[in-house]
């Protein structure tokens, strides 16, 4: 058999595992190992010689320890009630706006996001903070649940993100550099958002009333308390983009910071503590379950020659790049129906970044192409999060908001969709919008 028609089988059977509610991280070990035997010939020894090297070689990786250390820095943020003085800020400055609250949501998870780098933890912990205050100034239940759906995406698109570091590593691309691409297209999607909530609430002004406008002394008060979380977010960055810090240092300073405003602040006792600790252990354990079957998967792949294969196959079928990008970019929607966002970047990255990779898009360099993709697929995962049947960050805020119908949340994502698919194609055809921070700051 072809490379492709063994990597075929291989999906197929893991699609069944799937459906049959096997964890990703086992399904893909489980269909690699069996690739890998199958394909060595059906002798135990190879199999045995690979996986006794499989862990050390993935998880002594110095860069994955960022992963980790970004978790905690979230959780930290959390258990300390950082993320209600993040919205309390945003709130004095935009409250008093039609549909302001909704936007000083918006705002508070591009905040939140960039001491989080977690999607689902950013809408459920701004959910919990933005909710009752959407209900008390009269929002729909669409808006109110949808924005904020949609804002907790803003967790992976504003930098530090764990799936861009995840892809980092898959493809040995810089972390920095990905982080600096992600900016300029994570603030668009802040404003983005903000604009639907606004075109929203002028042709239905009763979706989004007006709140009362914030003194000038509250909204010095609000500053003041949400400094500290800025200035984290400021040493992370900056240390990353200044080259004074790696991305595992700046992590590690990240989370320590937050950590000692989270007990500062008054927010954080023992118990938030460990539970910071303990959720930072459960989501570590989850992500390098699913890296160690991602590895096993990809090395049965690379065996079968399939990523090889194909790649071949797109150049001698003379497509269009821009029609193979597109192809690539509506296979992320459809798997965004049904799979999570960390088991499509690791189950498609091995396959799509060589076939990219070997395809001219603009006449850009090999890093630009790498970059540029990354950000793309980042920016199509991300609508996985909001997207109907799955659409894992509407069922949390849904789960939080239980007087608003499943139906009524995924109609209130729908304009936020439009806003994402609008930026998608924007990326595609102007690179420089993720490129322009990367070349001004790295030459």
């Amino acid at each position: 058999m072809s490379g492709i028609a063994i990597g075929g089988i291989i999906f197929a059977c893991l699609m069944v595992l799937l459906v049959l509610r096997v964890p990703i991280g086992i399904a893909m070990f489980t269909m690699g190992a069996a690739g890998y035997y199958y394909l060595t010939g059906g002798e135990a020894l190879p199999i045995l010689n690979f996986l006794k090297n499989l862990a050390y070689a993935r998880l002594s990786n110095y860069d994955i320890v960022v992963i980790p250390l970004f978790l905690l820095m979230g959780q930290f943020a959390t258990h300390g009630g950082l993320s209600s003085a993040l919205f309390k800020f945003v709130e004095a400055f935009m409250g008093h706006m039609k549909g302001g609250v909704a936007m000083a949501s918006i705002g508070a998870c591009a905040g939140f996001g960039a001491i989080c780098g977690s999607s689902l933890a950013t809408a459920a912990t701004m959910g919990q903070v933005a909710l009752p205050e959407l209900k008390r100034f009269g929002y729909s239940g669409s808006l109110a649940t949808g924005a904020l759906a949609a804002g907790g995406t803003l967790g992976i698109m504003i930098p530090p993100s764990v799936p861009l570091v995840i892809y980092a590593i898959l493809t040995q691309e810089s972390i920095g550099k990905l982080f600096m691409a992600a900016v300029l297209p994570g603030i668009i999607a802040m404003l983005g958002y903000m604009l639907v909530i606004k075109i929203i609430v002028t042709l239905d002004p009763k979706a989004g009333p007006a709140g009362p406008r914030s003194s000038w002394a509250k909204r010095l008060k609000a500053l003041l308390q949400v400094a500290p979380v800025l200035l984290v977010f400021v040493v992370v960055i900056v240390g990353i983009y200044g080259g004074w810090a790696n991305p595992t240092e700046a992590a590690a300073i990240g989370a320590a910071a937050c950590g000692v405003l989270a007990v500062v602040s008054g927010g954080m006792r023992t118990r938030g503590l460990i539970d910071s600790a303990l959720g930072t252990a459960q989501a570590t354990a989850m992500i390098f379950l699913v890296l160690l079957g991602a590895d096993m998967l990809n090395t049965a792949l690379a065996l079968s020659q399939m990523p090889v294969e194909l790649a071949a196959w797109v150049q001698a079928s003379n497509l269009s790049p821009m029609v193979v990008m597109v192809a690539i970019l509506l296979i992320y929607i459809f798997l965004g129906c049904v799979m999570d966002s960390l088991a499509m970047i690791l189950l498609t990255i091995p396959i799509f970044y060589p076939v990219i990779m070997g395809l001219d898009f603009f006449g850009m360099t090999d890093s630009d192409k790498s970059i540029w993709f990354g950000i793309l697929a980042l920016m199509v995962v991300e609508i996985g999060l909001v997207h109907p049947p799955v659409g894992m960050n509407v069922f949390i805020i849904n789960r939080l908001a239980r007087d608003v119908p499943l139906v009524e949340t995924f109609k209130g994502v729908m304009p936020f969709l439009a806003s994402d698919f609008i930026r998608i194609g924007f990326l595609l055809f102007f690179p420089s919008i993720a490129l322009f921070l990367v070349h001004t700051f790295h030459g």
